[in-house]
């Protein structure tokens, strides 16, 4: 698995137990990333505003703001909006991870922690950026001007 071509990202971890933060971090670390840590919402909501990282590992379940309303208050700040943030959690129920889309996360991760996973899902955010992105448009523009450009059958 080839986990170092984002080696120089900045990526915030969000979590309100040490031993998680330490975990991840370390995780991390050892492929390459740049980590900083916060230990609760409103010091992520901080660290975000003094620098914007590449990527947010944000802890569903925290005391005072939970993941959800730190999630929803970076995406309604056009500041912050386009950061990826990948929550986390240890409840696997379809509920919590419908909601974690709802208010703007982009991908979901249960806890325990498999490397391989984590690696896979932050590796993919961070490459969505570099994707080209009139592809879709371009396609569209393609079936304005040529509608049988896309047609599956002969006319």
């Amino acid at each position: 698995m080839n986990n170092h071509n984002f080696a120089s990202a900045d990526i915030l971890i969000v979590d309100d137990v040490p031993e998680n933060i330490r975990l991840l971090s370390t995780m991390l670390m050892e492929f390459g990333f740049r980590v900083r840590k916060s230990i609760n919402g409103k010091m992520a909501l901080m660290a975000v505003n003094a620098l914007k990282p590449d990527l947010i590992l944000l802890d569903i379940n925290m005391q005072g703001l939970n993941g959800y309303q730190v999630c929803q208050a970076l995406k309604n700040n056009p500041e912050t909006s386009e950061i990826p943030i990948i929550l986390v959690s240890a409840i696997n129920q379809i509920e919590d991870q419908v909601r974690a889309f709802q208010v703007g996360g982009v991908d979901y991760i249960t806890k325990p922690f498999q490397v391989e996973e984590v690696m896979a899902r932050i590796n993919n955010q961070l490459k969505i950026p570099n994707l080209p992105k009139d592809r879709f448009t371009a396609s569209k523009s393609a079936t304005k001007s040529d509608p049988k450009a896309v047609s599956s059958h002969p006319s």
